[in-house]
């Protein structure tokens, strides 16, 4: 019963946050693509992280989550953080779907307890943090300045 009730509350606070979003159909996508090969497209972003003194920002996700293009919504719409992202990242989006999981490619790095989620990598691809964005929210919505102070945080250190 009490399952139930938690799953329930759960559906609820989806469909509560989708509404005063618009609905899913209205935010734009995130940018997840099941055709693309991570590993692929972290082998391309290593060498670029490192001449463009970077770190590399793994985003995973799928389009089928509300959470995943609320952020991208959020990041998109606030200049600070791209400039940030743009500044001290590389990003690489993997997908993570019922039908493309790239389960191979996420076996390098923690488990996912959920989406989107976050993983910060040194310019030559070693592993520096597991992040979930939960902790970028108050209540349903995500705050910018916290996505901020992450991004300042986990950017690399300007070279003198």
């Amino acid at each position: 019963m009490r399952r139930k009730t938690t799953l329930l509350a759960l559906a609820v606070s989806l469909c509560t946050l989708a509404a005063q979003a618009g609905g899913p159909s209205k935010l734009p996508p995130a940018g997840y693509d099941k055709t693309r090969d991570p590993a692929a497209d972290l082998a391309a972003a290593i060498p670029q992280a490192q001449r463009e003194n970077k770190r590399i920002l793994l985003e995973v996700g799928g389009e089928w989550c509300v959470y995943c293009r609320l952020i991208n919504k959020v990041i998109h719409e606030d200049e600070r953080l791209m400039k940030m992202l743009d500044d001290g990242f590389i990003v690489v989006k993997v997908n993570f779907s019922d039908d493309v999981k790239n389960a191979a490619f996420l076996s390098r790095y923690p488990a996912i307890p959920s989406y989107p989620h976050l993983f910060v990598l040194e310019t030559d691809g070693t592993f520096l943090l597991s992040q979930t964005p939960d902790d970028f929210m108050d209540k349903d919505r995500y705050v910018p300045d916290k996505i901020l102070g992450f991004l300042q945080q986990w950017a690399p250190k300007k070279k003198a």
